[in-house]
Order: structure tokens, then sequence, then C-alpha cells
């Protein structure tokens, strides 16, 4: 069964003062059987939030890492870095995509450092509009998860832990969503991708795939419906208390409800 997951990015907010009392009011009022909880703050917010959840079963993680293991790359962090600090990483996000110029194979060689630091990767795919509104939606995303994993070693990815989500990239910070159809069928060709054009075969069905794009807790439970939809990848909505709790309910839902449907205890 896979893990149905909350990962929280909150991207470019709050400040070493201030995130690990956030932190601590989300872990706290986000106490749901069977969901994975993953907090993503700022790298300087790290240590923060992590003496914050200290044994409180919710994961940190880093928002970006470099691919290089280190040297003179001024302002960047590797993953080796991140040691102690988190366990998640979010890689390929669409604004690094956009605003760093990060192509496929930039985002596959982040994705070996990732995983050779121990990391647990998720890796973030989607479309613009113009792309979806071409009928080229599922094209692009399939480009995109070849480009970054094309010769990775498949059981490395599988022990990690390997995420994906699906964040088309028009929806992110925009108020507009995907349709919870649109959403299920963009998983499925995900890992039919994975299946066919990368051998993963059956492995595929195991890799939890994950919805962003302006995420809230009035819409999840529309995406968590979907079997092929994991949980949600959570931008602005995860830094408030209220709408983390909703989506962690909702998703406490799911995850009881898979795991009475396969005969295992919630």
């Amino acid at each position: 069964m896979r893990p149905v997951i909350i990962a929280a990015n909150w991207k470019m907010n709050t400040t070493p003062a201030d995130a690990g009392e956030l932190a601590a009011t989300i872990a706290a009022r986000t106490e749901e059987p069977g969901v994975v909880r993953v907090i993503c703050p700022p790298y300087i917010c790290l240590a923060a939030v992590r003496d914050a959840l200290a044994g409180k079963n919710v994961a940190v993680g880093a928002q970006n890492v470099h691919h290089e293991q280190g040297g003179a790359y001024t302002g960047e962090i590797s993953a080796s870095m991140l040691a102690g600090l988190a366990t998640w990483v979010i890689l390929g996000h669409s604004e690094r995509r956009r605003d760093e110029f990060e192509d496929d194979e930039l985002i596959g060689k982040k994705l070996a450092r990732a995983i050779s630091a121990g990391l647990r990767p998720i890796l973030c795919v989607g479309e613009v509009l113009a792309e979806r509104e071409a009928g080229r939606a599922v094209e692009v995303v399939a480009t995109q998860l070849r480009g970054a994993l094309v010769g990775k070693d498949v059981e490395a990815l599988l022990n990690a832990g390997f995420v994906i989500a699906y964040e088309p990239v028009w929806a992110i910070g925009t108020g507009r969503t995907a349709s919870s159809a649109d959403a299920a069928a963009m998983a499925e060709a995900i890992r039919a991708t994975l299946a066919a054009d990368l051998g993963w075969g059956h492995n595929a069905e195991s890799v939890p795939v994950l919805y962003g794009g302006s995420v809230t807790s009035a819409n999840i439970g529309e995406f968590l419906a979907e079997h092929s939809i994991d949980g949600g990848l959570v931008g602005g909505a995860s830094l408030k208390p209220d709408e983390m709790a909703g989506m962690v309910a909702r998703a406490a839902v799911t995850a009881k409800a898979r795991a009475a449907a396969e005969g295992k205890p919630a």
C-alpha cells in the first residue's frame, strides 16, 4: 500500500524566530494516524524546525540541493550538508525550473546526489498552461521524467522512498487547480511512463504521486478520492495551521479507507 503524504513547502517564508513555533503548532494540530507529514522550510529555518519537531513524528525536508558534492558554488547547499537537518528534499520544483533555469538533466544529477546522501526525494513535474491547452501535458511530463530518471538505479530510488509530485504550473499560486480527474489521469500516465518507457515494470505502482497546485483543505478531498493520487505537496496553505489540520484530517480518512480495503490496520 502506498503511503498517504502531506508535504508542506513553505517556500521563501518564515524566519528562524517564528518557524519553530509554526512547525510545532502544525505538528500538534495534525496528529492523525496513517499520514506521513513533512515540513520543508527555508534552509535558514531547518535547524529551528528540526528542533521543534523532535519526537513528533513529522519529517523535515529541504526545498533544494546542489548537484555537486562541494566546491566553489557560492550560496549553494550540498546534499551532504543537510545531514542531521533534513531527511526529505524537494527537487525540480517548477519555480526553480522557471527562475533558476533548471533542466531535466540537472535535476537528475540533483536526484542522484540526494539519494547518495540518504535523502528521500520528491521529484516535481508538470506542464504550463499552453502545453495543456495544446494537448501536450502528458508528453511534457513524460519528457521530464525520462530526462531526470534515465540511467538511474531503480532499486536505489525505491529504497529511498522516491515520490513524484505532479504540479501543473498554471495552478501554482494562482487559485486555479486541475480537475481531480485530470490529476488522476496524469498520475496514471506518470506510472505508465515509469513502467514502460523507463523499464520499472510493476515497481511503478509502488511510487506515490502527490498533487500540487493551489491545494487547500477545501479541495484536497477531491484529489484524495482518486485512487492514483496519494496526497499533496502544499504551498501557501501549508503556512496556516487550520488549513494543514483540515488537509491532514482528510488524508487520514483516505489512509484508513485504503488500509481497510487491503485488510490492514489503519
